[in-house]
């Protein structure tokens, strides 16, 4: 049963969190500035791997692919893990995971090696993204607590992945291989927070011969892997291999809701899907962020391919952006309280939609300050008031004990 939602508009007063709360909300926004700083820094180093390792294009497209395939594959069956098996057990052990394989990206000398780290790192950002929201809603009661605190969240998530376009462009120039190190450092130090400052939680209690899913997991898990295979693979292989690859993810993901409904012990309970802000928040931050992410990829190209820019100047360009890792924990809670979620979130949409507007007719020689300065600006707004009540939309109104597979299925949309 889902908790009755609670309108998160209202505030009775000032938000005050305790030592403790802050302490634990410093450790898991850690993790997610974390997990954005690795994937934004891996893009500007992808050349200089390129090179050194002696990769073609194929493999290099591998060394991202890897990881995206593993975060998007795993996303939900690590959100269900983390309801299962414990929150802080699944977030400290796949915090552990990635500090290990991260280091060991570095030390790569073929481009196999850099290939099945970050396919493991991204397995354990699949795990351990899920259970650290996870830790956060259940942490903090629905309400305007929990909305400061998601919002918090939000903002060093995009902090993170802006800052790392900068830093990877600098650490680069020192040697690819200090993109795989720097992080280890970062994430070292938050897992020794990690294990002193989280709370033990404890996992749902099993009956006695209470068996896991395993074929609802193994279903599922399969068909998301191969969904993000389809797509990532889309433009490197014929259409026909496509639309087989589809096919059969929409098999697997046919079969896992079947025996899902049938199962006396689902590993997933389909009425979740009946709370509409869960459904409407993914389709939301389905189109958001897939729209971004053309965005920033015709963007890339243009400055860096017609304009000559280095991976630098690039992210530097970018890099305004991410002014909502300022914003969105000083401004949005304010907007959020006034206002409400969907208002706040409608203007961030248009300001989107200003944004790419804005970009479409772009001359080749434009000037940055007349010409891609607003789109940037716009953009840090429209993330500002878009990311963190989203964030806020998707988890509202769903029972502690489903909070993980919330989270999972609201960073998989992501």
């Amino acid at each position: 049963m889902s908790a009755t939602p609670q309108s998160p508009s209202v505030d009775d007063g000032p938000v005050r969190m305790s030592a403790r709360d802050r302490a634990l909300l410093f450790v898991l926004c850690g993790s997610i500035f974390l997990e954005g700083v690795d994937i934004s820094m891996l893009g500007v180093a992808l050349p200089a791997i390129k090179a050194e390792l002696g990769m073609n294009a194929g493999e290099l497209q591998w060394v991202v692919s890897a990881y995206v395939l593993a975060y998007g594959g795993f996303m939900l069956l690590g959100g269900r893990a983390a309801d299962l098996l414990g929150r802080r057990k699944m977030f400290v052990f796949w915090l552990t995971v990635f500090v290990l394989f991260s280091g060991l990206g570095g030390l790569a000398t073929e481009g196999w090696m850099l290939i099945a780290s970050r396919a493991v790192t991204g397995l354990a950002a699949a795990f351990m993204t899920p259970a650290g929201l996870s830790l956060i809603t259940t942490s903090f009661a629905e309400g305007p607590k929990r909305n400061r605190a998601l919002l918090w969240y939000a903002g060093t998530a995009a902090g993170g992945f802006s800052l790392g376009l900068v830093v990877g462009g600098l650490l680069t120039a020192l040697g690819w291989r200090w993109v795989f190190f720097a992080p280890v450092i970062l994430a070292a130090a938050i897992l020794v927070l990690a294990i002193t400052l989280i709370q033990r939680d404890q996992a749902p209690e099993r009956k006695p011969g209470q068996k896991y899913d395993a074929f609802g997991a193994i279903t599922m898990t399969l068909g998301a892997v191969g969904a993000v295979y389809t797509v990532v693979q889309a433009p490197e292989v014929p259409v026909s291999e496509t639309v087989l690859t589809a096919v059969v993810s929409v098999v697997l993901l046919a079969a896992f809701v079947i025996a899902e409904k049938r199962s006396k012990e689902p590993l997933v309970r389909l009425g979740i899907f009946r709370s509409a802000s869960l459904v409407r928040a993914n389709i939301a931050t389905v189109l958001f962020a897939g729209s971004f992410f053309a965005f920033q990829f015709i963007a890339v190209l243009y400055m860096q391919d017609l304009r000559g820019w280095s991976a630098l100047e690039t992210g530097v360009a970018l890099l305004i952006i991410g002014m909502d890792s300022i914003l969105a924990p000083t401004l949005t809670p304010k907007l959020v309280d006034k206002f409400g979620n969907h208002k706040v979130m409608f203007v961030g949409f248009v300001a989107a939609l200003a944004a790419y507007a804005l970009f479409l007719n772009i001359p080749a020689d434009a000037n940055y300050w007349t010409s891609m300065f607003p789109t940037m600006v716009l953009l840090g707004l429209a993330f500002t008031l878009v990311y963190g009540p989203l964030t806020i939309v998707a988890v509202e109104g769903i029972a502690d004990e489903e909070q993980g597979l919330a989270g999972g299925f609201w960073n998989t949309s992501f």
